[in-house]
């Protein structure tokens, strides 16, 4: 297979009937890498809506397990894009994610941006880091992908297209990005997080670098100093050349799933998509509030 066959395959698609095809053949073999990163971003920057950030404080998943809470995010959501929605796998995955939420008091807004996160960031990543662009399929691909795990949740007034994505996603920071101790928190727990995947005497650069990958509204939502311009500047530089080497090696022939990430280190004897995740208690640390209307069973 050559470098672009597998673009031209995407292309001869169709970006609405075949949406979850796509989006697994750009994840799993375009953007493995690009993707893994990307969405980790994505969940990093709702930590700024500080009504995300608290309530993630308050469970103190993220604080006191973040290689769990961490590990079960990435095979829920990607079981889903690996299997399909109408699996046996793609159906336990997205019931465990519904009998989590349901047991949190969380706004539809809410949800609603955090789905917008995982549309919109990877596109700005891969733009700007990936070996080659986002094709048009694979960006609307993305949209229908996630709209429907959107409707599967039971999110209302779900954007459309990805410019609408991108829309609901600025004006929801532009408005809610703010300070709150706690999503600092969870914030510093998750940069702490990545550094331990490396050996430690790396720690103090990684947590340089990924705070230069990110932008002005991040830092000043959890109040980071800034790294200076020419830290930012090389580190930038630097994923872009990895795209750039990534370009002139031969396609991926295999698919790459999360589940394969090296990242993931919390289940080295296999795991059960039924038993990830968290079962939270009403009244206890990790339940902090009752959602409202459900019953603890669901």
């Amino acid at each position: 297979m050559r470098r672009f066959e597998r673009l031209a395959q995407i292309r001869r698609m169709d970006p609405y009937a075949d949406a979850s095809e796509i989006y697994r053949l750009a994840s799993a073999y375009e953007f493995p890498w690009d993707f893994a990163r990307a969405l980790e971003l994505a969940l990093y920057r709702t930590y700024a809506v500080p009504s995300i950030g608290r309530l993630l404080a308050g469970t103190a998943e993220f604080t006191d397990r973040p290689q769990k809470r961490y590990d079960d995010t990435a095979l829920l959501l990607d079981a889903v894009v690996e299997h399909g929605f109408g699996s046996e796998q793609g159906r336990t995955a997205i019931r465990r994610i519904n009998q989590m939420h349901r047991s949190y008091d969380i706004t539809n807004d809410d949800m609603r941006y955090v789905l917008c996160t995982f549309v919109v960031t990877p596109k700005r990543w891969i733009d700007t880091y990936g070996w080659r662009r986002m094709s048009r399929h694979e960006t609307i691909a993305s949209a229908v992908h996630y709209r429907t795990l959107g409707r599967h949740m039971g999110i209302k007034d779900i954007p459309g297209s990805y410019e609408e994505f991108e829309a609901c996603l600025i004006a929801y920071e532009q408005a809610h990005f703010a300070w709150d101790e706690g999503a600092r928190r969870v914030s510093d727990a998750t940069l702490d997080l990545m550094a331990s995947w490396y050996p430690s005497a790396l720690a103090p650069l990684l947590r340089t670098g990924t705070l230069a990958l990110l932008d002005e509204p991040l830092l000043r939502a959890f109040r980071y100093t800034p790294p200076g311009p020419a830290t930012r500047a090389l580190v930038r530089r630097a994923v872009r050349l990895r795209g750039r080497a990534v370009r002139l090696m031969p396609p991926r022939q295999a698919p790459h799933h999360a589940r394969q990430n090296r990242e993931i280190k919390g289940y080295p004897h296999g795991y059960r998509l039924a038993e990830l995740g968290t079962r939270p208690v009403p009244g206890v640390r990790s339940c902090p509030v009752r959602h409202l209307g459900t019953s603890g069973a669901e």
